[in-house]
């Protein structure tokens, strides 16, 4: 999953900051922080497992895999984004998205130079808040297709979404609910 659908899979302000901080750390690093973070940090990987091994995610994959092969998962992960942040509710969206902004500059101490960085861009322009926007994804897209390493920045992957967006949303809608009850069992055993 993607920035919003991490930042909404959390219970307190130390699991968000975890989900943030897993992508920008390396892995011998994820022990070093207070426990309460490193929950946040385990409960990404597991949301990244569960949701890699899921059949919805693979027969969405397959959507934008002709295009763009071994990078169709991160395409994946900015449209179910964009389902969830519709699905959430305008003023919600916008409240959690502040939310989260308001959580990680609390703790911009440590995060890396790097995240702090892409932090400072996605405040500016409520990247969040955005994802509900056709043109947030497009957005979205287009960043990933810039760090794709293998990939043509100008690869026509919005269109592919477009044209797919039923299908995609089907997808999300047979997957997040199995995602959230993961999720919720995770947190249990976080409280256990």
């Amino acid at each position: 999953m993607n920035f919003l659908a991490h930042s909404y899979l959390t219970f307190t302000d130390e699991q968000i900051v975890g989900q943030f901080l897993q992508d920008f750390i390396r892995n011998s690093e994820r022990f070093s922080f207070p426990a309460a973070i490193g929950e946040g940090i385990t409960l990404h990987r597991a949301i990244d497992t569960f949701t890699d091994a899921h059949e919805e995610v693979s027969e969405a994959k397959k959507i934008f895999s002709p295009l763009v092969r071994l990078y169709a998962g991160a395409f994946v992960d900015v449209a179910f984004d964009y389902f969830l942040a519709r699905s959430i509710g305008d003023r919600q969206l916008y409240l959690h998205s502040q939310n989260v902004y308001r959580v990680l500059r609390k703790h911009q101490h440590i995060f890396p130079p790097d995240f702090l960085r892409m932090l400072h861009a996605m405040e500016k322009d409520n990247w969040l808040y955005q994802y509900k926007e056709e043109s947030g994804i497009r957005f979205s897209f287009r960043n990933v297709l810039r760090k794709a390493k293998y990939l043509d920045e100008n690869l026509a992957v919005f269109g592919v979404f477009l044209h797919n967006k039923p299908a995609l949303e089907e997808h999300f809608n047979r997957f997040f609910p199995d995602l959230l009850q993961h999720v919720s069992q995770l947190n249990d055993s976080f409280r256990s």
